[in-house]
């Protein structure tokens, strides 16, 4: 229930922007182990689960007004929309005001910890505003009366709550447009008190397990506020006979928050892995994160329909020697990519990360860290003992970072998001290894570059030029044309 609140509202001005970290950056490598010098099929990436989406535009949105540096700049403000992978819809808020979108880019569920989040103070309050306003809210009346800001539509209360979001995850000196959005922000600027992070909608701890042929390896726990999960075997269960059970020995097909799974490996199964998968469907639980594949701005979960959420989970197993669990996790604090490997054979596991040697003795833990730039794209590649091979990428965007130019240009109607793979070039990292940087001077919700009119011209003059050398050479080949 709201209180209203009479006392004008006192506004933070956040007048510095977070600066980028700039680190060691680099395309370094990181590989998971098989046995017998198995490849590992593996999409690369460090999603501890939940939900995967594709990001559908703004579509609920104001105005609203960014002071920087002496200039005003005049954005949309509003809600974006985002399409699950296996069905569902997402409503989410941007936390990451000067950071570009890209046009239909992929998103994942992401801990705090691994976004801007993290290092924010302030990051409980803005899921405070999220359980209080728009769309959670969708009483626009009764919102008007609590705040105190005179009527409101969808579209200048999408407004407000984001100006507001702006202020507390960016630091930004910024105002709505419309006199009830920009009363709707102050309230919930003052009003915004601590709220601890949202619980995963589904996760598996940890993502690998290893050990010997003949064992039950894991536990591997559920982590969930679904009801219950589905519980998907390995591909080749039938043939392989390994089961997924719990520590007795029972086989489980459903589990809940808390379950431990196993996998049961027959004692004459060949050296190998293999991974289950969970599945439920479920609503996403309001303030959750989601991180860009690509670079693409970070975003805040504002509402869910009922969507679908999944996680896998990995085994290896050998009979001897050197047996790996490896994994990686972006850590902000640092500055990189933790790559963690556990060692549960009977001989040291001796890995290779970017040329240095590392290794796990039997019963060992060791993690590396990896340094990464901000906003820069990775790929980490190890090589190790037994064959072992196992890459993971992604985009490391810990900081939320601004730049002194102001963007003008604005598609009508709505942002136009930037071209996915937006603005980055390959470079070359200090560590030898390849990486990218991405062009800035982009504001978020306008999500377009100054350089957008260039490069559509650029590209229809290619277009242009590319047709006439195909007409060309069609009628250079054709007999009727006479020559």
């Amino acid at each position: 229930m709201f209180s209203a609140i009479s006392e004008s509202s006192a506004r933070r001005r956040g007048a510095a922007r977070l600066a980028a970290a700039v680190l060691a950056s680099g395309l370094v490598a990181l590989t998971s182990l098989t046995g017998a010098g198995t490849a590992v099929a593996d999409d690369g990436s460090q999603h501890q689960g939940g939900a995967a989406a594709t990001l559908d535009g703004l579509k609920t949105y104001g105005e609203a007004v960014l002071h920087a540096d002496g200039k005003d700049q005049q954005l949309p403000a509003g809600l974006f929309e985002m399409t699950v992978d296996g069905g569902g819809k997402l409503k989410t808020y941007c936390i990451d005001i000067h950071n570009p979108t890209q046009d239909q880019a992929k998103y994942r569920e992401t801990p705090w910890d691994e976004t801007s989040l993290g290092a924010n103070e302030d990051a409980g309050r803005i899921r405070w505003i999220l359980e209080h306003s728009y769309p959670q809210i969708d009483d626009l009346a009764a919102l008007a009366e609590t705040a105190g800001t005179g009527p409101l539509t969808e579209k200048t209360a999408a407004a407000g709550t984001q100006v507001a979001i702006w202020r507390y995850s960016d630091g930004a000196d910024v105002d709505a447009s419309d006199p009830a959005a920009e009363k709707l922000a102050d309230w919930l600027e003052k009003s915004a008190r601590d709220s601890a992070e949202p619980k995963a909608s589904l996760t598996l701890e940890p993502g690998v397990v290893s050990g010997r042929a003949g064992e039950r390896l894991g536990p591997v726990t559920v982590r969930t506020d679904a009801a219950g999960v589905t519980v998907t075997p390995p591909a080749d269960a039938a043939a392989s006979g390994i089961r997924i059970t719990d520590r007795a020995g029972a086989p489980v097909t459903t589990a809940a928050d808390g379950t431990e799974l196993y996998f049961d490996v027959p004692e004459d199964a060949a050296d190998g892995t293999a991974s289950l998968g969970v599945q439920a469907t479920t609503s996403v639980p309001v303030g959750r994160a989601f991180a860009g594949v690509t670079r693409s701005q970070t975003q805040i979960l504002a509402g869910s329909s009922d969507s679908t959420v999944s996680a896998t989970a990995t085994a290896n197993w050998a009979t001897g020697g050197p047996i790996p669990a490896v994994t990686a996790r972006k850590n902000c604090a640092e500055s990189g990519v933790d790559v963690t490997a556990v060692n549960a054979g009977d001989e040291p596991f001796v890995f290779e990360i970017a040329g240095e040697e590392h290794s796990v003795e039997p019963g060992g833990t060791t993690t590396v860290v990896v340094p990464v730039g901000e906003d820069e794209t990775y790929g980490i590649t190890v090589t190790g003992s037994g064959g072992f091979s196992k890459t993971f990428d992604g985009v490391l965007d810990c900081v939320t970072t601004g730049d002194s130019e102001i963007v003008t240009q604005r598609a009508s109607g709505q942002p136009l998001p930037a071209s996915a793979g937006g603005s980055s070039t390959d470079t070359m990292g200090t560590a030898g290894v390849t990486g990218s940087t991405t062009a800035t001077g982009d504001l978020a919700e306008t999500g377009s570059s100054a350089a957008t009119p260039v490069i559509a011209g650029v590209a229809i003059a290619l277009v242009l030029v590319g047709g006439g050398a195909v007409y060309f050479l069609r009628k250079k080949n054709d007999p009727s044309a006479g020559e």
